[in-house]
């Protein structure tokens, strides 16, 4: 077996892992799994370092484990938290569920058929038959409370952060490690991965498959590190909130931009962690950004990869094509290659007016749409001056005093692009 421990050192993707897990990965094809939480119908990337994990496990011939959790889901996972999480109802966590499951179907194939093939599981299906007393007999009485109130996660609300904690979100870590103990038994899965605010869950997982799996029960955790910003803010959040890997919560756009924005140092460590590029490439890449940074080669490579990986190449492309309407020299007929979505996005924070749709069927000059119609030119005089100086555009055409805004103007049929000079644009809305 190829080294994956020594994989994830190189790439930063290593934060701590049991005695014996690289050994355990080095001697003989491994099964693992990852546990990811539906509190929304999909994830955003905060969540990429795991589906990333998985990936890699796979590409080094070990069989992968998703697990979404219905079941923990319905308790909320105390980790990292000062305050008890709102619980959701059964209709949000189905529909949470199967929007996560989604998600993960586009990097994995849950329907392979090789022998280290992934498969993808809700402990949902083997809790919701479990009794209470069953569980506080079975799982409950191998665990001792000092053994759980040690964990940090505990320790934590318990000395005076937030409100205390609920005997609920107590039992947490009892079912997260209770999972492990049914996936060692049921698929023979000796490796629990995950983020480092959860090693006191995976932990009290493999004590749980010790002690309840026999004399020679074996079970191995390894970690993650949590990925910061260089300026210490939380990574995955921009101004309008998460970066989410479905393009109907983030448009592909938005999703690049973020990428293409990094800094030169979290860039330096983003193309590690986030791509697959072989070590040579990356320090090639890193090399030539060094010598150019402001030529910006990491972050559009790091940027296309990881657009790529997530999307596809042709979404990637229509991102690129949306960035260079913005900062390029783009045509009218590659505006209205955008959608609408995209091209407010691109445009995002550009002053607008509404205009009747109906006005501009029949027709409206030029000086009207920059004054009177949308108060874009200050007045008549100013707009012919600018139309003059040969300044204004529509929709990044240069236009006359002679010219007529009309229905073929419009971009997605609702949208018109006004410009003065380089920098000073205005947005039509036909209504």
């Amino acid at each position: 077996m190829k080294n994956l421990v020594e994989e994830l050192k190189w790439r930063g993707l290593y934060h701590d892992s049991m005695p014996g897990t690289e050994e355990q990965l080095l001697k003989e094809v491994t099964t693992a799994y990852i546990g990811f939480d539906p509190t929304a119908d999909s994830l955003h990337i905060g969540s990429m370092v795991q589906i990333i994990l998985l990936v890699h496990l796979k590409n080094f011939g070990h069989q992968p484990i998703a697990l979404v959790g219905g079941a923990t889901g319905m308790i909320g996972d105390p980790s990292g938290k000062s305050d008890e999480r709102n619980l959701l109802n059964e209709e949000t966590l189905a529909k949470n569920v199967a929007g996560i499951k989604s998600v993960l179907s586009r990097f994995l194939d849950f329907n392979a058929t090789d022998k280290n093939a992934p498969v993808m599981v809700n402990n949902y299906d083997w809790m919701k038959d479990f009794s209470f007393i069953d569980f506080a007999r079975e799982v409950g009485k191998r665990i001792t409370v000092n053994y759980m109130m040690a964990k940090d996660s505990v320790k934590k609300r318990f000395s005076g952060e937030g409100e205390g904690m609920s005997f609920t979100e107590f039992t947490y870590q009892l079912i997260q490690g209770y999972d492990f103990y049914h996936l060692y038994k049921n698929y023979n899965c000796l490796l629990q991965m995950g983020g480092s605010d959860q090693w006191g869950n995976i932990t009290t997982g493999t004590e749980l498959v010790r002690r309840m799996g026999g004399e020679n029960a074996k079970a191995y955790a390894l970690t993650t590190p949590l990925i910061t910003k260089t300026d210490g803010s939380k990574f995955g959040k921009s101004e309008g909130g998460n970066i989410w890997l479905d393009a109907d919560k983030t448009s592909v756009y938005k999703f690049y931009q973020f990428w293409v924005n990094t800094t030169d140092v979290d860039a330096e460590k983003y193309i590690k962690i986030f791509t697959f590029l072989d070590k040579d490439t990356i320090e090639a890449l890193i090399e030539e950004h060094r010598q150019a940074p402001h030529l910006r080669v990491l972050q559009k490579k790091l940027a296309e990869e990881i657009t790529i990986f997530v999307h596809s190449k042709d979404e990637l492309e229509k991102a690129i094509q949306a960035s260079n309407i913005l900062f390029g020299n783009a045509t009218s007929e590659d505006l209205k290659q955008l959608d609408g979505a995209t091209f407010l996005e691109v445009f995002d924070g550009v002053p607008q007016a509404e205009v009747a749709k109906e006005d501009i069927e029949k027709g409206i000059d030029i000086v009207s749409v920059l004054n009177e119609k949308t108060g874009f030119l200050k007045s008549n005089g100013e707009a012919r001056r600018a139309l003059s100086e040969n300044s204004i555009s529509v929709n990044r055409e240069k236009v006359t005093e002679e010219f007529s805004l009309s229905t073929k103007d419009l971009i997605n049929d609702q949208f018109v692009l006004l410009q003065r000079g380089k920098k000073n644009y205005f947005i039509v809305r036909a209504v």
